[in-house]
């Protein structure tokens, strides 16, 4: 018997996470006789991962955008409320890279039924929170309990659909991605103008107990794997998701505290950075690491985890420069700009099945350069703006935006999934989980600091031609003295409220130069990214990857 064969013959205690994940794929990706059929059971267990990944990301966009009622509620000041969110993302963080494990230890079913139950429960309870600890302390564990959900979602659809039909449920996966991220804002200002603040965390705590039913009647039950339990490699998973923790809340944090001239982010970064030097060391030196590493940074995948980190700082052009925008320059309310994003949440109903379709044709590098171009001629568009631009302007950049976002993303998992035998589909949903969030925090981290300093550059510059005695500053004073003269007390007081609204017109144009500062730089990237998908291989055939696959575990073993 051949090395490779003694290995794949060995028992399960005894093998990698990336090798278990063959029996989460068994007897499907083991016997092609045994191929997925559709019926109503993994439909169900489908639909069930589809709203996992729905609450997900649902409920960490509506929390952003109504931050300042949950902040008010439990008298959190702005400094100590910026962590509410924050302390979700970090639980999902903690769990998105260790949640692929536990799904084979636990089994798919009983750990999304723990998880939707402890969601629930938490997000019921937090709007009861007596002050800012009991939020943060239900978020953290909301944000771990979902952790769990969009990881297992990608591999579930791949395993439990017919290959033909599989590329079908990567859209319905990024449709639903979409809608949560451009309807949040909608959602958010619903509740708030006619409900209650409390249904932030509620909405999502009455959708938790129905996914929980989908999964107990859609997903097969697996018996707990202890021996899997014993010979973990704990130290690896400690390392990474700790690590990627810490430097997610340095980043989320870093724009508002000043960067390395804060103390707490100097230590977050600093203990980031040395747990995942130590979770690297300890993956390579390890006889049966948690996370191959050599394989994972060998052919196009490293390329590819670039493109999923940079895909979310791609798309902040919407989900983050046109929302501060339209609030802080043109004073939207949640639900108006709400009205704005659902411009790029309704075509998705229609482009996702269409890009499903063209990448049963079409090379999906192709259509993955078409999306990120598609994304960056809409930022080249929306670098149009001018401080008279309201919510209807942005709607043709809105439409290509769409098109972009839809094809880009979807083509995008689907190339990732080309390059994966089955036994890892599980192992990518959790690199994708991670990769989106980290991506998203470094891309928002980095525009937000960018456009900080831009404004405070601008608003320098257009401070130095409004110089005191200058004609044309002097006529806009008389002007605004003239125009608030009937409101004000006399003479010198209508001169004090010309001088406001000169300073306030000084700043709405350094804050509009700055987000067209934002939208150049986005579009700039995207063409750098453009260049780095020529070096894209095509993906080998399927026999080839699975052979690629035992090799390396023949060798690790």
């Amino acid at each position: 018997m051949s090395a490779a064969e003694d290995s794949a013959s060995r028992t399960l205690p005894s093998i990698s996470q990336r090798a278990v994940g063959r029996t989460l794929c068994s007897p499907a990706d083991r016997a092609a006789q045994h191929r997925p059929v559709i019926t109503a059971r993994p439909l169900i267990g489908i639909l069930a991962v589809l709203l996992g990944s729905l609450i997900s990301t649902l409920d960490s966009r509506i929390t952003s955008f109504g931050l300042a009622d949950v902040r008010g509620a439990v008298h959190a000041g702005f400094d100590e409320g910026a962590w509410i969110p924050t302390a979700f993302t970090v639980g999902q963080m903690l769990m998105g890279p260790v949640s692929v494990w536990l799904g084979m230890v636990l089994g798919l079913r009983r750990l999304l039924m723990i998880s939707c139950a402890i969601f629930a429960v938490s997000n019921f309870l937090l709007p009861f929170s007596p002050d800012l600890r009991f939020v943060l302390m239900f978020q953290m564990v909301s944000g771990l309990a979902s952790g769990t959900f969009i990881p297992l979602t990608l591999g579930f659809v791949a395993q439990n659909l017919p290959p033909r039909f599989v590329v079908y449920g990567v859209a319905a996966y990024v449709l639903n991605l979409e809608l949560s991220l451009n309807i949040a804002a909608s959602i958010e200002g619903w509740f708030s103008d006619y409900w209650s603040w409390k249904w932030i965390f509620w909405d999502t705590a009455l959708v938790a107990p129905l996914m929980l039913v989908c999964v107990r009647f859609g997903m097969p039950s697996q018996p707990i794997n202890r021996a899997l339990l014993k010979t973990a490699d704990w130290s690896g998973i400690i390392y990474a998701g700790a690590g990627f923790s810490l430097l997610y809340a340095a980043l989320d944090q870093g724009n508002r505290l000043d960067w390395l001239n804060s103390g707490l982010i100097f230590g977050l970064l600093l203990g980031g950075g040395l747990l995942l030097v130590a979770f690297v060391v300890q993956e390579l030196t390890n006889h049966r690491p948690w996370v191959d590493l050599r394989f994972a940074a060998s052919g196009n995948f490293p390329l590819l985890f670039l493109f999923i980190a940079f895909f979310r700082f791609s798309i902040l052009s919407t989900s983050y420069i046109i929302p501060q925008y339209l609030t802080t320059v043109q004073g939207y309310r949640a639900m108006e700009v709400g009205g704005v994003l659902v411009w790029i949440a309704l075509p998705q109903f229609v482009l996702a099945p269409l890009t499903a379709t063209m990448l049963r044709f079409i090379d999906a590098r192709l259509l993955t350069a078409v999306g990120f171009a598609l994304i960056g001629v809409a930022c080249f568009m929306a670098a149009q703006l001018t401080d008279q631009w309201i919510g209807d302007d942005f709607l043709p950049s809105q439409i290509v935006q769409a098109f972009g976002q839809s094809i880009g993303l979807t083509s995008l998992i689907w190339l990732n999934l080309q390059h994966l035998d089955p036994s890892q589909v599980l192992t990518f949903g959790a690199v994708l989980q991670t990769g989106r969030l980290f991506g998203a925090q470094i891309g928002a981290a980095f525009v937000q600091t960018i456009i900080r300093v831009r404004e405070q550059v601008h608003s320098n510059y257009i401070g130095l031609h409004v110089a005191t005695g200058s004609l044309l500053a002097g006529d806009r004073l008389q002007d605004y003295a003239r125009a608030v003269a009937g409101r004000s007390v006399g003479p010198p007081d209508a001169d004090a409220r010309a001088t406001a609204l000169l300073a306030h017109s000084v700043q709405i144009q350094a804050n509009v130069l700055a987000y067209i500062d934002g939208f150049m730089i986005i579009g700039f990237a995207v063409i750098g990214m453009l260049l780095l998908m020529l070096l894209l291989r095509s993906p080998a055939p399927q026999e080839e990857r699975g052979q690629d696959s035992a090799n390396a575990y023949a060798h690790r073993s």
